[in-house]
């Protein structure tokens, strides 16, 4: 009974290990990173996530970088007049007991010359930095198209 019990666990825990989309550093909870598929030789993709701060101070996200691409930036979307742009910003707050998503039209982590196609199904390293709690590497999913959960919200 023991061994079924103990393989039965073993079995759950490497399903979820393999399906885990969340990630932690200090107090601070990393979801769902994904990006969107792109044709081979794009010039530049972006990657979305919700960043949630559990703890009692602010922190805010300083830098990103993969060896999956050249260079990496945070960007966010600006409206002047009856125009979109990206523009390149220092970092993204993320205030305590709060969740900040970054999430297409809004704040995103630009990846500038892909080192190899970002193709549906792949994944990729992230290491993204914070200002207190420090770095942590994610995996990022590439999709054909939007999860569900990532919607057009703005925080």
């Amino acid at each position: 009974m023991f061994a079924r019990l103990l393989s039965t666990s073993l079995l759950i825990f490497s399903c979820s290990a393999v399906l885990a989309t969340e990630y932690r550093v200090g107090e601070l909870q990393i979801d769902t990173p994904w990006s969107r598929a792109l044709p081979p030789n794009a010039p530049a993709g972006a990657v979305y996530f919700t960043v949630k701060n559990g703890g009692l101070t602010a922190d805010r996200l300083t830098g990103a970088d993969t060896p999956n691409a050249a260079k990496t930036e945070l960007h966010t979307h600006l409206r002047t007049g009856e125009v979109m742009r990206m523009q390149r910003i220092d970092s993204i707050e993320v205030p305590a007991g709060t969740a900040v998503k970054l999430a297409p039209g809004g704040h995103h982590i630009m990846i500038f010359k892909p080192k190899r196609p970002l193709a549906a199904g792949e994944r990729f390293p992230l290491t993204l930095e914070f200002e207190k709690a420090g770095k942590v590497e994610i995996e990022v999913e590439v999709r054909s198209d939007a999860p569900a959960s990532a919607g057009h919200e703005h925080h």
